[in-house]
Order: C-alpha cells, then structure tokens, then sequence
C-alpha cells in the first residue's frame, strides 16, 4: 500500500457499532486509440454491423498467427509517460487461460508478471481544495474479448466478435482510495490525462473505458479487509453509487457478526445495488504462461525519449501555469483544465486580457449556460472570440457588467459580433459627465427628503445610484456615478 494516503476523519462512516474506513483500489480497462487492433489490421471503429470488423486472427482460425501492432505499444508507453510512471524496456506478453463463449482462443493475450508499465502516479483534486495522491500499481496491454448477446433471440445467444482483439490498457491503481468521492474524482482525472494524451476517448457510454472496482472496509488503523470487486462499471456516477453501497453492505455484515465472502459482484444502476457474481471457489486458476507466438516486447531509451518529447502539455502542468500566468486560483484553474477543449477555449478568451475576468466569464456564464443547456464546449453557441469581445467592452468602459450579460444572451441566441450588438442596440454606456451630472440633478431636485437622509446616513447613496442607473436604463458608467453623486451630495 502507497503511504499516501491519508484517512481524514470526514471520509470514514459511521457504522451502528463505531467508525468504518473504506478502502477502494481500481482496475480500469481503456481502449487504446488505434485504427488496428492489438494483433491484426482489423478495424476497431465502435458502432459496425455484428462480425463485420473481424479478421481471421481475432476468430481465432487455425494457423492464425499475432503481429503486434507497433502503434498501440507506442500509446501505452504514452500513457505511461503521462502517469509518471516507470517504462519497463522489456515486458512479456503471457497467455490467460480460460474459456467464454465470446473469447474464441480459449484463452487471452496478457500480460503478467513483466508489464509495458511499472509504478507511477496520479494526483487528484477534491473539491474541498485537498489534493491527493494515488499510486499506480502498472499498465498492461491486452486484447480485449466479444461480446455475448442475449436478448436477441428467445432461445440462443449471439456472440458479436467486432470487439475480440482491441487493444486494451489495464490501469492498476494501489488500494490508496478513501471515499466514493476520491473514487469519482479519481477516474475524472484519469479519463482526463487519457485524453489530454490522446491514448484513449474516455467514452464509458460506449464502453471504451470501463472500471473494475475493488472494495473493502476496516476498522481505522487495522489491517484491510476482505474485498470484493465489482465488475465492468461503465459510468463515474455508478462508480460512487457501486462503492457507497457495497461499503455499507459489507459493514452491515460485519457488525451482525458475519464475514465477507472474497466475490466478484456486478452493480445493478436500476435499483443502484451491488449482486453476486461468483464467488472465490469459482474463481479461475488461469495458467498463466508466456505466449509462443510472440516474442519479448523489448525497446530502447530512444523510443521513451522520442515519446516523451512529443507528449502535449498535460492537466496538471497547465492547471499550474494557469495559476502563474492567469493568477487564477487553484479551484478555478482545476475546473478549466478538466477538459482539454475547455481550457484551450479559455485560452483563446484569456489571450491578452485579464485572467481572472476570463476565467469568471468562461466559469460561471457560459459553463454555467451549457450545463444547463445540457450542452457541450463544442456546441457552444457563443465563441471564444465572441465572450473576448464581450470582456474587451466592458474593459474599454463601453459596457457595464450588467448590459455585458444581456449582450450574452443576445450573442448566444441570436449570433453577431458583441460590438456591432452594443452599437446597434444603443447599448453603449454613457460616459458624458454632462450627461449624467443632468440625471443626478434632476433626481435631487425631485427628491430633497432623500437628500437630507443621506447626509446622516451616507449608506443609502446605494439609492441614488439605483434611482440614476432606472432612469439612464443602466446605461450610465457606475464609477462617474459614484464620483459625481459624493460630489453633489457632499459625502
């Protein structure tokens, strides 16, 4: 176990019989971005007609012999990279005995003892500020199976083979997990490196990431407990729901006296519960042995170096430098670089302005809008160089903050450039003194009650600005308001 993590007291639950702690560690399996499988030419674009991307190789025909593909190793060497982790020079490629229905060599290509990847890390930020580190256990390479198909046919199964034989990456994590929230915030950020480095597409609806999630509980300080793992979980949210139950049914059993049975389970979104799978005397010897047709995987410094070079700005770099260059702050800075696509928008609306403006305008109104659209940053229908535009006139003192709003709105219903919006509409603010000083009389002329109350008490000045921003149609500049009103009122 990695000794770095720490079991704060807000991540243990509470039991009838005392505290529990929750220890999670994950194996996640992410379809490595190649057009060629592991070992053949066939096609791995998700979505084809059943049967339809499969070579002789992945049927497993007599003779067939695996070639490796140059490609996926260079990805999983990426990743490595990515994950701060050792790359072993040379690794081996075992075989993984056992039979399924979809998996027609009667056995898996793997790797076991000497994987492509060694130990690394990933460091996750919570939303309280905390940030955390867990280890990285190694990274495999492996060909993943069919797919078994029951509900097409009332009596038999079909087994679609387009999937046998796509390039996996087994990701191990250390049991260094405390909550259902590190977990979420875990997978997040992997699915975010993943993408950052283009190794994989981090789709979990289409099934080219999915999670096996290993679960025990213990008493703070003690030894681990018995885990069970929950098998093929294929969304972050039903992660955080797999383990908040599976926690809570294992300490239920272990407080009436009872003990965990070492299981497979599969999680169950409908009624967001946990169900045996397998048990442990059911669990598979899977004799490993190197595989006969393949030779070692063995590459030099060169290779590493050449891939480290070519490796894109990764989150966490970029989340540091936003803090530097932008002066952001770390929460601020971690929501930005959540998505490549996102911070490279900011970027764009950042580019010789404020930072921290930006970062408030991409944040809370157009992130704030999407969501709520339930739209993407790739569907935004306001622009990068739309909201710069947007923040230019409120810089230049054209617009105030509350017209720039309703700008927003006009550029995200209706399209056009911000600037010719504020001109044609008249929304420009008035930044004639003569202009406002004209208003302002005219409000304390009409109002002496008000000016005699404000001289006791200076605070409701608040209500003249309001009275001068009605009557200019909030088009005045609040700061020549402010100056003048102390001017005339004596304050």
């Amino acid at each position: 176990m990695s000794g770095s993590a720490k079991a704060g007291k807000s991540k243990l639950i509470k039991g009838a019989t005392g505290d529990w702690e929750v220890v999670i560690g994950m194996e996640v399996h992410a379809q490595v971005s190649s057009e060629a499988k592991l070992f053949s030419g066939a096609s791995t674009e998700f979505g084809g007609e059943p049967n339809n991307h499969v070579s002789l190789v992945d049927a497993a025909m007599p003779g067939m012999l695996p070639v490796i593909n140059e490609e996926c190793v260079r990805q999983a060497v990426r990743t490595g990279l990515g994950l701060k982790a050792q790359i072993n020079k040379k690794s081996v490629f075992d075989r993984k005995n056992y039979f399924y229905p979809d998996l027609p060599q009667g056995y898996q290509i793997s790797q076991y003892l000497q994987p492509v990847v060694g130990e690394g890390i990933v460091i996750v930020d919570m939303l309280d500020g905390e940030r955390i580190e867990i280890g990285i256990e190694r990274l495999h390479l492996e060909q993943d199976a069919g797919k078994s198909m029951h509900d097409q046919h009332p009596t038999m199964s079909f087994v679609d083979l387009n999937r046998s034989g796509v390039a996996l990456m087994e990701i191990v994590s250390k049991p260094d997990l405390r909550s259902s929230d590190e977990a979420k915030a875990y997978l997040t950020k992997l699915r975010t490196i993943l993408r950052y480095l283009g190794t994989c597409d981090g789709n979990m609806e289409q099934g080219s990431m999915r999670a096996d999630v290993n679960v025990s509980v213990r008493r703070p300080g003690d030894e681990f407990g018995t885990r069970c793992e929950i098998k093929n979980v294929n969304s972050i949210r039903f992660a955080g729901q797999a383990i908040e139950y599976e926690a809570r049914r294992q300490i239920a059993i272990l407080e009436d006296g009872g003990s965990i049975d070492q299981e497979t389970r599969l999680f169950d979104p409908k009624n967001g519960e946990t169900r045996s799978m397998r048990s442990k005397e059911e669990a598979h010897d899977y004799r490993y042995f190197p595989d006969p047709d393949l030779l070692p995987l063995e590459f030099d410094d060169v290779l590493i170096e050449e891939l480290a070079a070519s490796l894109p700005e990764l989150p966490d770099d970029k989340r540091q430098r936003f803090i530097d260059e932008f002066g952001l702050k770390p929460y601020d800075a971690s929501v930005l670089v959540a998505e490549k696509r996102s911070s490279d928008f900011f970027e764009v609306v950042a580019n010789g302005r404020d930072g921290k403006v930006a970062a408030n305008w991409v944040i809370n109104e157009l992130f704030g809008r999407l969501n709520k659209e339930g739209l993407d940053i790739d569907s935004s229908p306001v622009s990068a160089d739309q909201l710069g535009g947007i923040i230019d006139l409120i810089s230049k003192g054209d617009i105030s903050g509350k017209i720039a709003k309703d700008v927003f709105e006009i550029v995200w219903t209706e399209g056009g450039d911000p600037a010719e919006i504020v001109e044609a509409k008249g929304l420009k603010q008035v930044t004639d003194t003569g202009a406002i000083e004209a208003i302002i009389d005219d409000i304390i002329a009409n109002n002496p009650d008000q000016v005699e109350k404000v001289k006791v008490k200076p605070g409701l000045m608040g209500w003249f600005v309001g009275q001068v921003m009605k009557a200019s149609q909030g088009k005045a500049n609040p700061k020549a308001v402010n100056d003048i009103l102390k001017d005339k009122l004596g304050l």
